[in-house]
């Protein structure tokens, strides 16, 4: 059945790419994409896909507009060109936190985005750690939503901590940080935050215990880092002696890596599911773990209508 599989990779994240394409023993499939003079961007497919089954691989990072218009361009281009089955491969999933209507007169652009993935032909979604789960309802399509806790845990377990915290940034955030106290062995405490706008966040006092404690702070991106960082510091003040955090997407726009470097924090663990700067991965002596297995893994897995949740069970 792998002579039917073909992996295609648009220009967001091509490093990400070659590595699950390595793990699944297959060449990048061939795949132009220019833009016009006016800006308009054309994709053509160097190689037949008739009768495939096809993985498009394109995180919707920054430039968020153009790495979404790549995406829905390349599944219309494959449609047409009478491919089997088209799975759109986001291992960052954009514009999720527009996930409801909060006051008046705003979009739901998860939706949105859901619905012009399914117009342009996927038949599937892959993705990992979408910012709110019930975004997978938006779709009419399957939504396969892996989770980064294997690698990140795989990772954390081994330094061995003891006296460990987790603590969640957020009320909304403690579903997860109890997965990873279950984990990891560690016990669970829940930072009372209220945001006020998209950069800016008011942090109250933590529920639970972290004085004399190693705090582990996990979640699902660190985007301006205005949560973690007044997190971590009032983990400190509270007495936590060591503070490491660990996120699945480095968003890191804005104001964040001058936040985290001035921030109490001892070590920062993301993974590759969007590209990171190399002076950022520097400045902030990120460690990068590689989603590259967990992702090849779920895609051979879904070629050949195996279980892709077995892969997360303990």
């Amino acid at each position: 059945m792998i002579d039917n599989l073909k992996i295609f990779s648009g220009r967001a994240h091509p490093a990400l790419s070659r590595q699950i394409a390595e793990y699944l023993g297959l060449p990048l499939g061939r795949v132009s994409a220019e833009p016009f003079p006016d800006g308009e961007l054309v994709v053509k497919l160097e190689e037949d896909v008739r009768g495939r089954d096809i993985f498009f691989i394109q995180p919707t990072c920054t430039p968020v507009n153009t790495s979404l218009m790549e995406l829905l361009i390349f599944l219309d281009c494959a449609r047409r060109a009478s491919a089997e089955r088209l799975t759109a491969v986001i291992p960052y999933f954009g514009y999720a936190r527009q996930d409801r209507k909060d006051e008046g007169r705003v979009p739901i652009t998860a939706k949105l985005v859901a619905n012009l993935i399914s117009t342009a032909g996927a038949d599937r979604v892959l993705t990992i750690d979408l910012h709110a789960s019930q975004i997978q309802g938006f779709f009419d399509i399957p939504v396969d939503n892996l989770y980064a806790e294997p690698v990140l845990s795989n990772y954390f377990s081994r330094h061995k901590f003891e006296n460990l915290t987790l603590v969640s940034p957020d009320a909304g955030n403690a579903k997860r940080a109890g997965v990873y106290a279950e984990r990891l062995g560690g016990d669970l405490a829940v930072i009372d935050k209220r945001r006020i706008s998209g950069s800016e966040i008011a942090v109250g006092r933590i529920i639970g215990d972290v004085k004399g404690k190693t705090v582990l702070m996990m979640d699902d991106m660190i985007s301006t880092a205005g949560t973690v960082c007044e997190a971590s510091r009032l983990c400190r003040d509270e007495g936590a002696e060591r503070i490491f955090v660990g996120a699945t997407h480095a968003i890191l726009c804005g104001p964040a890596v001058e936040r985290l470097r001035a921030a109490p924090i001892d070590e920062i663990v993301v993974t590759d599911t969007i590209p990171i700067e190399e002076q950022t991965v520097q400045a902030l002596k990120l460690k990068i773990l590689s989603i590259a297995e967990l992702m090849g893994e779920a895609i051979h897995r879904i070629h050949n209508d195996e279980s892709v949740s077995n892969l997360f069970s303990k």
